[in-house]
């Protein structure tokens, strides 16, 4: 199974992925547990470019090229062959960010994204897709807090126009109501435990639906 979470700045996905890959391994899954961009030696590098804050000159173009990159490489490298060998695939963000981001957010031409991101990922598409919806503003304050508080990252991504991050937002409810079955919106602005519960509910649901199946 590949599930992956979404969510606009400070919606909790990286918390709720970690969660999730924590409590199944407890009952002794095998589990990656990966992140965009990253998740290997190759797109860390990349994510370290794009996330530098003294790349303001970066390009829309740059930035959806450089995005696809090391969501090649991580498939390729780590993706695939984890579903293969039988592991639960979990990422804090995937493909759908582009869309968000680059095409909803940036404006850039969403055929063409499409296009390339299928190219990247030779058509993988994960099984479910969280959406931790919040608030914009309220996402972006508990992203400021957790950088004063705990000194998570602030990276070139945080630094864009409130109105970028409706445009964003509005993307992924776009793409919720053109895939229903693939994504879960869970309401992020809640107890982390509850929305961790409901996570949990759905991911148990949808194994049982597969050992039936199977």
């Amino acid at each position: 199974m590949f599930i992956t979470f979404e969510g606009v700045e400070g919606s909790g996905k990286t918390v709720q992925a970690k969660l999730l890959a924590d409590s199944l391994a407890a009952r002794g899954l095998a589990i990656l547990l990966t992140r965009e961009p990253g998740g290997t030696d190759i797109g860390d590098q990349i994510r370290a470019v794009l996330h530098d804050t003294r790349n303001t000159a970066m390009l829309a173009t740059t930035e959806i090229l450089l995005y696809s990159a090391a969501r090649a490489q991580i498939v390729g490298q780590s993706i695939r062959p984890a579903l293969a060998g039988g592991q639960i695939v979990i990422s804090d963000r995937y493909a759908d960010s582009t869309l968000a981001y680059q095409g909803y957010g940036r404006g850039l031409d969403l055929d063409a994204l499409r296009f390339i991101t299928a190219f990247a990922t030779g058509g993988l598409t994960p099984d479910i897709t969280f959406f931790l919806d919040v608030d914009v503003e309220e996402g972006l304050r508990r992203k400021q807090k957790a950088y004063h508080a705990q000194g998570d990252e602030l990276n070139r991504m945080d630094q864009q126009s409130l109105d970028f991050y409706r445009r964003v937002r509005a993307g992924y409810l776009t793409m919720v109501a053109c895939e229903p079955r693939r994504w879960v919106v869970l309401n992020g602005q809640r107890d982390v435990q509850a929305v961790h519960a409901d996570v949990r509910a759905v991911v148990d649901q949808r194994m049982r639906e597969g050992r039936r199946a199977s």
